[in-house]
């Protein structure tokens, strides 16, 4: 089949009706049950070795690293879950879990399609829409659902009704931001690869100021070419030993009106080399090719 990012989600959405999960966190067990797949458990791997799969005598195997935290273990397995149905050579990587390098678009599908798999689609939106945008609710739905907070937050924010936005930086640069639906029709654009606002908490925080959240910061501090004006919500986590910075962002109301005689609302097209876009749960438009 043509692979892209809306056939790798209805992939993984066909395994999920097919078992119809309704407890949580998601029973991986049961998706290896349903492709067929024999799953192992090695303690034998090296630190950098989340896991991997193979076929030996007509079987589908997944070894996973016994070392890793449950929900690495959890992650690893519907990745390689992916590897399985989807047919996709493995492309991994030898870097550090912690660091967000460029990777194969074959490890980023595998990563969507897990992301469905792990953060059923039915299950999370109505938990995320009830909570209140904070931090402290992604790590209460990380831990419920058995996930990272990475995978919690970016789900978090695209699957809300409510304006917000979840950003991933790394060494004071922004890596990927993920967005409601309510400001991407309002063409809310946070680009890759720019510098953390200087006047943002997030920037406060990665310079060692102590700093007790949320704060306000003018909505086009952190959005790009942005002509409603408003005032955004921020609160913010910074991860020292590793240099990255997690930030979320809110509209404690509606999402400002465009500012009269601009006769901007559109959205800016996103740039491909973008990490993480899998964990929105959003299904896009089939066969929508986006401009290198």
């Amino acid at each position: 089949m043509a692979m892209d990012e809306f056939s790798v989600i209805m992939e993984a959405r066909k395994i999920v009706r097919a078992v119809n999960p309704t407890a949580i966190p998601a029973p991986v067990e049961a998706y290896v049950e349903r492709v067929g797949a024999i799953l192992k458990i090695d303690m034998s791997l090296a630190d950098n070795e989340p896991g991997w799969s193979f076929d030996h005598k007509g079987k589908k195997y997944i070894c996973v690293n016994g070392k890793d935290s449950p929900e690495r273990q959890r992650f690893t397995i519907c990745h390689e879950l992916a590897h399985i149905v989807l047919g996709l050579p493995s492309e991994h990587q030898e870097v550090p879990s912690s660091s967000y390098v460029k990777r194969a678009q074959a490890e980023i599908y595998c990563d969507i399609f897990a992301a469905e798999l792990l953060l059923p689609f039915g299950l999370f939106r109505p938990l995320a829409d009830k909570a209140e945008i904070s931090l402290v609710s992604i790590d209460a739905l990380a831990n419920r659902f058995n996930v990272s907070f990475m995978a919690a937050g970016s789900r978090f924010a695209a699957v809300l009704k409510a304006p917000c936005a979840f950003v991933f930086s790394e060494k004071g640069k922004v890596r990927y931001g993920v967005r409601s639906t309510a400001l991407r029709d309002a063409g809310a654009w946070i680009a890759p690869r720019i510098e953390i606002p200087q006047g943002s908490l997030s920037a406060k925080l990665r310079g060692g100021v102590a700093c007790d959240g949320p704060e306000e910061i003018e909505a086009d501090e952190w959005f790009q070419h942005w002509e409603r004006g408003g005032t955004l919500l921020e609160e913010a986590r910074h991860l020292d030993r590793f240099d990255q910075t997690l930030t979320l962002l809110w509209f404690e109301d509606e999402v400002p009106p465009p500012k009269r005689g601009t006769g901007r609302d559109t959205e800016i097209e996103e740039d491909e080399d973008v990490l993480l876009k899998e964990l929105d749960g959003v299904l896009p438009w089939p066969g929508k090719k986006r401009r290198r």
